[in-house]
């Protein structure tokens, strides 16, 4: 019993108050990370044009499966370098626990390991996310892509604690998500590099888009400790900064065209670089109009895939219907001048 308490504490309680090990916070036999079900699993250092998948649902508001599958599928034949499923833009807070599993097992069976699959695992909680974590372990994803805790504020002592416990407990390899106007939390570069030498932690995901918190977190990369941008609109500024790619939005309706603002921004050639970012900012802006993934479904639905959000998100607006439109024409205009390049090459 801790002093001062007059009855016994949870254990989850202990490793904080105590300041030892989480291995006091669950049971030994059920932290100890999991052997990957699929021993060819691939190594996972995520690079280049990850898309933040939108779920698609359908009209009854259920998810649609087969537009999950043909949006996967045309995901990768674009050139994607990675998949996240069921992050903040997959609605994750509203699917329940079987539908998680669905998405992320249907993901991983239709992507065949071409590509990382990234799962986003993270909760407000450290206990409840060690869980998630192992639950998308078992549905075969490849990387947990871990939100710093919303709405709590832990301190930066408590982001330590919390993401070692997740990289050693969950099952996965762990990659870093940062984005403060989501979660009101802000995770640190100084944190960050204490983080980036743990042989679980692969990367982060950065939000963010100060040039020198870019600068500060570039500074840690390595062949183990990977940086991507979480912002399309400066992505391109950060990429020839030196970050490793971008996960993205607005791929999800023009993704070839996005894989070649990562290629351009990951080149010697910065001036077509910053060309073609201003030919996508419309779509980089228009993603922004109202919260995400808002925007982007209404753009995925003029495409085909799916119907709608779940409560309590809305549908786009009226006010932004006649842009949505336009944007989707220009997401066609974009992906068919980028095949017919490739080509041409």
């Amino acid at each position: 019993m801790a002093a001062g308490l007059g009855r016994p504490l949870h254990p989850a309680y202990l490793p904080v108050l105590s300041g030892r090990k989480y291995d006091r916070a669950f049971p030994k036999a059920a932290c100890a990370p999991r052997k990957p079900q699929n021993p060819e699993r691939i190594v996972l250092h995520p690079t280049g044009l990850i898309t933040a998948l939108a779920t698609p649902f359908d009209e009854a508001g259920a998810l649609d499966l087969d537009a999950w599958r043909r949006l996967l599928q045309w995901q990768l034949a674009s050139g994607v370098q990675g998949v996240v499923v069921a992050g903040s833009t997959g609605e994750a807070a509203m699917l329940e626990d079987d539908e998680y599993d669905t998405l992320v097992r249907v993901a991983v069976e239709t992507v065949a390991r071409r590509v990382p699959v990234l799962a986003g695992t993270g909760q407000s909680g450290t206990a409840r996310t060690i869980a998630q974590t192992r639950r998308a372990a078992a549905a075969g994803a490849d990387v947990a892509l871990v939100v710093t805790p919303p709405y709590v504020r832990p301190t930066q002592a408590g982001l330590l604690a919390h993401y070692r416990a997740v990289a050693e407990q969950g099952g996965l390899p762990v990659m870093l998500y940062n984005v403060p106007g989501r979660t009101s939390g802000d995770l640190l570069p100084d944190t960050v590099a204490e983080l980036a030498s743990h042989e679980r932690i692969v990367g982060i995901k950065e939000a963010v888009a100060d040039p020198a918190r870019v600068a500060a977190l570039v500074a840690l990369r390595s062949a183990d400790f990977r940086v991507l941008s979480g912002d399309d609109g400066s992505a391109c500024r950060s990429m020839a900064a030196g970050a490793d790619g971008l996960v993205s939005v607005g791929s999800n309706a023009a993704p070839a065209a996005y894989r070649r603002l990562c290629d351009l921004a990951r080149s010697d050639n910065p001036g077509a670089a910053a060309q073609w970012d201003a030919r996508l900012a419309p779509l980089h802006d228009f993603c922004g109009v109202e919260p995400n993934p808002i925007p982007v479904k209404a753009l995925l639905q003029r495409l085909g895939y799916g119907q709608g959000l779940r409560l309590p998100l809305l549908p786009l607006s009226a006010q932004h219907q006649g842009e949505a439109g336009r944007i989707v024409a220009l997401a066609r205009d974009l992906e068919a001048h980028t095949g017919r390049e490739a080509l041409a090459a």
